[in-house]
Formats: C-alpha cells, sequence, structure tokens
C-alpha cells in the first residue's frame, strides 16, 4: 500500500471515514485541511438511484450558483452578423461560423462553454463527434442554443453549472473556490442539491439522492447526512 504523504495524513486528522457529516461542518473541516499553494475547488459527488442508459432516467441539467463557481469561463458562440457582435459585446472570447467550425476541426478547443443561435445548428451539428464526447455540444434544454446570446454568454460567465449523470448514476462538479466564506460554499452546494432534485427524471425509482460527498481538489471526500443539505 502507497504510504500518504505529511498533507494527505493531515486532512484526515480528526475525519471519521464512516461518519455522515452536517453540511456545515463538512465545508468547515475542508476549508481548515486545504494546505495546497493554490486555491482549490469544493467538488461535489452525488450517487443517484437512476440508470442513465434508460431515457427516463436520464439526468442532465444547469444551475446558476448564488456565489459562482470562482473560475473564468471562456465562451465560443456560433452566431452571424448582429448575434455576433451581441455575442462579443457580453464578452465571448471567440465568435464565429463556419470560420470557427474549421479552427474545431483543426484542433483548436480553447473555450469551456460553447453557445449557438439556432439558425448555426446546421453547421454546429457537424462538430457532433469532437463537441459531444467533451460535454461541449450546444442543447435547447441547457440554454445554450438560443436566440438570446447576450443572456447565455452573460449566464455561462456568472457561474452557471452543467451537470450530468454517468453511466453510474454519478454527478460530479466543481461548485465554489475554497478561498469563498464558509456560508457562500454551504449556499452553492445547496443551490446544486435542488438543482438535482429538480431535475429528477421520471423513471427514477426508490431512493433518488443514496450519497453525497464532498471534497477539495487534493483532498479526501467527506461523506454528508443528506438531510442537512436542504435549504433551511
Amino acid at each position: 500500500m502507497a504510504k500518504k504523504g505529511k498533507r494527505i495524513t493531515s486532512a484526515y486528522e480528526g475525519l471519521d471515514r464512516e461518519k455522515h457529516y452536517d453540511l456545515g461542518e463538512a465545508v468547515k473541516h475542508i476549508k481548515a485541511n486545504a494546505k495546497t499553494k493554490f486555491d482549490e475547488t469544493l467538488e461535489i459527488a452525488m450517487n443517484l438511484g437512476v440508470d442513465p442508459r434508460h431515457a427516463d432516467q436520464n439526468v442532465r441539467g444547469v444551475v446558476p450558483l448564488p456565489h459562482g463557481t470562482g473560475k473564468s469561463v471562456r465562451v465560443a458562440v456560433f452566431a452571424r452578423d448582429a448575434k455576433a457582435e451581441e455575442a462579443k459585446a457580453a464578452g465571448a472570447e471567440i465568435v464565429g461560423a463556419e470560420d470557427l467550425m474549421e479552427k474545431i476541426q483543426g484542433g483548436e478547443m480553447d473555450f469551456d462553454r460553447v453557445i449557438a443561435t439556432p439558425d448555426m445548428m446546421a453547421i454546429v451539428g457537424r462538430l457532433g463527434k469532437v463537441l459531444g464526447p467533451r460535454g461541449l455540444m450546444p442543447n435547447p434544454k441547457l440554454g445554450t442554443v438560443t436566440p438570446d446570446v447576450k443572456g447565455a454568454v452573460e449566464a455561462a460567465k456568472s457561474g452557471q453549472v452543467e451537470f450530468r449523470a454517468e453511466k453510474a448514476g454519478i454527478v460530479h462538479a466543481g461548485i465554489g473556490k475554497l478561498s469563498f466564506g464558509e456560508d457562500q460554499l454551504v449556499d452553492n452546494v445547496r443551490a446544486f442539491v435542488a438543482a438535482i432534485n429538480k431535475a429528477k427524471p421520471t423513471g427514477a425509482k426508490g431512493t433518488y439522492v443514496k450519497r453525497v460527498a464532498i471534497s477539495s481538489t487534493m483532498g479526501p471526500g467527506v461523506k454528508l447526512e443528506v438531510s442537512s443539505l436542504s435549504a433551511e
């Protein structure tokens, strides 16, 4: 068995690996034991009682976090003419049409979110095999295929988080930086969990939210008491 380093050993001190912690207590422990030289991200993992292989059990959506993610988001927009200018004015880093498609086909992927106006989907559709596996394909249900490019760009940059259940029913996301205050992180966690609950699919049977844990980028996971995750 590999030997744990001093930093990880220190992070585990005072942590009961079998206990399910109150959300506030868990956030406090994680912040107190973050010893790296960079601003770590608070990450959440939720084990849901769904099988995403079935269409009626997919869990996917987007949630605006009340305090943002603390991460700079680079946005690419497929649009023409006035909508292209609107996207640029809203802060999109990359805007184009066929020229943007060619750049992406050539391997240029310097962005975190892709937005498109509806008339651009004939072009964007050709990039499905490139954008799809990376979770970047624009989707009307996520608000990334829309005529309101200004609103979509501003929302992406303000701290929206996309979520999607993986094969095992796990949803994972970064929901803030550890430099945030404890109350801000608690608010973000609760907003994310509320969005997951709202996205409960019709085909979900039995217990929907089975297990939840949070951790820092480089720290151990802390199990949460599910009853502590709803807003007071």
